[in-house]
This record gives structure tokens, C-alpha cells and sequence, in this order.
């Protein structure tokens, strides 16, 4: 994994923002040496992929059933 200074990544960004895109690896920017942020390319999610967070959600019913006309509000009928 590369890394380069905020003053470097400034100077360059779009060369920058270039050569991540090609070669797909994440740039690390660092301030005094230390970590502050990550460059990444962008992945384009599949959308018949399940979300990790979603997918744990259960329904206790089916959603697309008919309900009877009693079970719904006075006012809704």
C-alpha cells in the first residue's frame, strides 16, 4: 500500500485520483507521518448481492398477503 503526505496528494491530486483508478489500491494520505485518511477506487456494488446489515432482517409475515378490511383504521377504509 502506498502512502503519500496532504501536501504531495494536493499538489497532484488528479494524478493522483489517476493512478489509484488504474491500478485499483487504496493510497494512504498522511500529516507528520501518521495515517489520517485512505484513497480507495470505487467498487460498483452488485445489486443482487445481499447488504451484510439487511440481510439479517427477518419478517414474521408476508408482506404481499391480503389483509381483511377490519384490520385496517376506521379511517384508512
Amino acid at each position: 500500500m502506498k502512502s503519500m503526505s496532504v501536501h504531495e496528494v494536493k499538489a497532484q491530486l488528479s494524478s493522483v485520483l489517476q493512478a489509484v483508478e488504474k491500478s485499483g489500491e487504496t493510497l494512504v494520505v498522511c500529516r507528520h507521518g501518521k495515517p489520517i485518511a485512505d484513497i480507495t477506487p470505487h467498487r460498483q456494488r452488485s445489486r443482487t448481492e445481499l447488504h451484510p446489515v439487511m440481510s439479517k432482517i427477518k419478517i414474521g409475515y408476508d408482506p404481499v398477503e391480503e389483509i381483511e378490511e377490519d384490520a385496517w383504521p376506521e379511517e384508512s377504509r
